[in-house]
This record gives structure tokens, sequence and C-alpha cells, in this order.
């Protein structure tokens, strides 16, 4: 029996012997199983290798990630506290702006009161000086009434400087004539027209002519006066004989000799832009206007 056992055993280990014998042999039939368990060990060798170039790869990365994020972080801090110290700069900058407008808008007001108290100052005085101009003219018209009933001069004249004029309007408001037919009038009043010898006549014949300025217009609102180029166009000539050489009392453009006929005679206005430019050639004919007389006071 134990023989039978044995012999079994035997049998069956001869079995296992031949059947690695055939498979390292390759008389088995699974298809290079060999070369499978050399690629096995391959890969094996592949993934070590793979994980230690990661491990290393991971630690590199590790402390990369530990400096790189550590030098922006102080790159930061250095940028944010030269943003805060110019943002510390810009509000201190706007600060005086606005300081600097508030004090030019409290000056701009300052200024503009100033102003307005200057021109309510400036309005009062021109008042005061036509205030003063009226009186002026009351008082010379009252004294010339005085000087009048004195024997210097006759009624409805003024007096002034040893010599009386009669302004047309003043007693004949609504009637104008040529230069002929006003120098007639003169003459019938003994006197002639008015020869003014120097500035300050100028000046008062101006003066009363614009107390008693009856138009808006200055050209209609002048008087004749006893000069004229009659004779010699251009050459003006009082009608004393004496030669007028002085050009500044001539209106800008004047004289013109406008017209086909000419403007040989002249009438003397009030002119407020210029008090000297006071006088334009007219048609002694055909031209209609108030009229100057002179005389001697008696």
């Amino acid at each position: 029996m134990e023989n039978l056992q044995k012999t079994a055993n035997d049998n069956k280990n001869g079995n296992v012997r031949a059947y690695f014998e055939t498979f390292w042999q390759g008389g088995f039939t699974f298809p290079n199983i060999r070369l499978v368990i050399l690629c096995l060990g391959l890969l094996n060798v592949v993934l070590l290798i793979a994980a230690v170039v990661i491990g290393i790869n991971s630690a590199k990365v590790r402390e990369g990630s530990l400096q790189v994020p550590q030098a922006a972080a102080t790159q930061l801090i250095i940028e944010l506290d030269y943003l805060l110290s110019n943002h510390s700069d810009v509000i201190k900058a706007k600060e005086e702006a606005k300081n600097e407008l508030d004090r030019a808008l409290k000056n701009h007001t300052q200024l503009k009161v100033k102003i307005e108290q200057l021109k309510t100052i400036n309005d009062n005085y021109q008042r005061q000086i036509e205030l003063l101009r009226t009186e002026k003219t009351n008082l010379q018209s009252n004294v010339s009434a005085l000087e009048g009933h004195c024997g210097r001069c006759l009624p409805g004249w003024i007096f002034h400087n040893s010599s009386c004029y009669f302004f047309s309007y003043n007693e004949l408001p609504t009637v104008t004539k040529n230069w002929p037919d006003s120098r007639a009038d003169c003459v019938n009043r003994g006197a002639d027209l008015i020869v003014i010898d120097n500035q300050e006549e100028q000046k008062f014949v101006s003066e009363i002519i614009e107390s008693i300025r009856h138009e808006r217009r200055v050209w209609e609102s002048g008087y004749w006066i006893g000069l004229t180029d009659t004779v010699t166009e251009a050459t003006w000539i009082w009608i004393n004989n004496v030669t007028e050489v002085e050009q500044r009392y001539w209106m800008d453009g004047e004289p013109n000799n406008r017209g086909h006929m000419g403007e040989d005679c002249v009438i003397s206005v009030y002119s407020a832009t210029n008090p000297w430019k006071t006088r334009f050639d007219a048609d002694c004919q055909q031209r209609m206007s108030h009229w100057l007389c002179e005389m001697k006071s008696s």
C-alpha cells in the first residue's frame, strides 16, 4: 500500500516537473510569457525612476514656492508703501489746491464787492457833476441877467469876458436860418456872428451849447459862427479878416467841402467825445441852423 502511494507521488512530482520544464522551454501553450514578465520588470524600473524624479521636482517646487511668494510679497509691500506715500502727497496737494481755490474765491468776492462800491461812488459823482453843471448854467444865466440889468448886455444876452452873446435858440427856438440870413439878424441886433479868439472862449461857447442843446443828434444842435472860406477854398477867414490857423477844432473828417455846391461856412457844436473838436463846414445857402451873435458889452 505504501509502495503504491509512493509510486503515485512520484508520478505526480514527475508530472509537475515536466510541466515547468515544458513552460521554460517554450512548450507551454501561453505565448511569450517570459517577454511579458520582462516588460513588467522594466515597467517597474521606469515607474521607480519616475517616482524618484517626481519626488525631487516636488521638493524643488515646494522650496521655490516658498521663496517666490516671499520675494513677490516683499516687492508688493515696497510698491504699496510707495503708493501710500504718493497718495498722501496727492491728498496734501488736493487740500492745498482747495484752500487756494477758497482763498481765490474769497478774494474774488471781496473784489466784486469793492467794484460795486466804486461803481456806486462813481454814479454818485456823475450825478453830482450833472447837478453842478446845471447849477453852473443857472448861475451863469442869473449872472448874465443881473449884468444885463446893470447895463452891460441886452435882455436875453449872456455876458462873458466883456462881450455879450446871443444864442438864437434861447429866444427863437423854432427858427433856423442859413448863414447869410443869420449874419443879417446879428447885424440888425447891433452885433455880428461870433468870432472865437481863444480856447477859453471856445470852451465857454461849447458849454453853453451843451446846456441848451435841443436835439439829441449833435449835427442838428449847432450854431452858425463867423468863419468862412468863400474867398479862397480851404483858407478859413473870420468876419474880422483874421485867418484861422488852428486845426484841432475841426471834427474828425472835417472840413470836407461835401456836395456839388460845396461847404464854405462853419457850424459850431458841442462834442462829448472831444470838447475841442466842435466845428464842421456846411452849405452856406441850403443848410438851416441856429446862430450865435457877439458884441462888446456896454
